[in-house]
Order: structure tokens, then sequence, then C-alpha cells
């Protein structure tokens, strides 16, 4: 099995996995060992489908200004997380391939491995929902098809990128591509770069 394979096994059983609860406070019980790509796999695809509800939850027109507020932090802090697994990752990826010799006109991606897989993650919480939507036996049948083609075009395009994935770990492992990893260096988060945060000392 192909690493972007893998990545959709993982991915898949995580988020059906969450699905048994459906739950944003549940517990997540990650079926992998500690420390092994696949339980940062895991847990990346985890903070995914959490966040994936969170914000559903947040564009209830009804709900409570302060219950907003305090999800949108709790979004804030969930972008943290899913950044800081993608470097994670990447860090595994550039231990792997350290040893590599680089060959003459060797080119760089335009995104690092981790940020592919990113999107394979939220394509596969993509793919749960619309199938769903397949599914319903409440909406008519002009939904159901709209889905279904869209569904369709999702699976192509996970398809595709797990093909591109592969790809691009082919080449960097042969030294035909390169990595090169630029941190996300998010200001919003840093009270020494937010002029709102830093402006209150």
């Amino acid at each position: 099995m192909t690493f972007a394979s893998k990545c959709n096994e993982i991915f898949d059983q995580v988020v059906k996995l969450y699905h048994v609860t459906d739950d944003v406070d549940a517990q997540f019980d990650n079926p992998y060992g500690s420390g092994t790509i696949e339980s940062s796999l895991a847990h990346k695809n985890w903070i995914d489908a959490v966040q994936w509800h969170l914000e559903d939850i947040i564009r209830d027109e009804a709900i409570d200004p302060l219950a907003a507020l305090a999800l949108k932090r709790r979004i804030d802090r969930s972008n943290q997380d899913r950044t800081d697994l993608v470097e994670e990752i990447d860090s595994y990826f550039r231990q792997q391939y350290a040893t590599v010799t680089v060959q003459p006109g060797a080119t760089i991606n335009t995104e690092s491995p981790a940020w592919a897989i990113d999107r394979l993650s939220i394509l596969a919480l993509k793919i749960w929902h619309m199938r769903e939507q397949t599914q319903r036996t409440d909406a008519p049948a002009s939904h159901i098809a709209k889905c279904q083609a869209k569904l369709t075009v999702l699976l192509e395009q996970r398809s595709d990128l797990t093909t591109a994935i592969d790809q691009l770990l082919d080449d960097i492992a042969a030294g035909r591509k390169f990595m090169k990893v630029y941190m996300q260096m998010k200001m919003y988060n840093d009270p020494e770069t937010n002029p709102v945060l830093y402006g209150k000392k």
C-alpha cells in the first residue's frame, strides 16, 4: 500500500470513529501507537473532524453570542493544533529523506507533503458528509442527484490527489524534488505580534 493510500485508510477509519458518538467533546482513543506516523495522521484527522462540526455549530443563527465567542476561541486553538500536526508530519518526512542526494536540476513543490496530506484529511470528511446527503430520506430527488454528482467529483479528486502525493514522495526519495518547509508563523495567536494583544500590555 502506498503512503497516501494508507493516509486515506486511516482518515476514513477516524472519520467513521468520530461519527460513532458524533460529539465534539468525545475523547479520542487513538488506535495507533504513540510516536508513530500513523498516530499523528489519526490525531490530525480527529482534529479536523471535530473542527468540521464546530464550524457547523457556530453557524446556528440562534446560537447564544457568548457561546459563539467561546466556540470561536476553540476553533482558533484547533487551527493552531492542526498546523502543529502538519508541521509534525513534515518533520517525519524530513527525517525520512534526510540522506537523499538531491539531483542537479531538482525542483521544489508548491506545497510540502504534509500540507497535501492535510487536504486528503479534509477530503475524507467532505466525502463522508456528501455521501450522507445522498442517503437522506427527507430530501427531494433533485437534492440527492446534486449531491451524488458532487460526491463523484470528490472521489475523483481524492484519487487524483492520492496519486499526486505518492508521485511527489517518489520524486523526493529519488532526489528529483526537494523539501523546503516554511513554518506557518501565524501572527494572530502570538501576543508579541498581534497588536490587539500586545497593545493591552
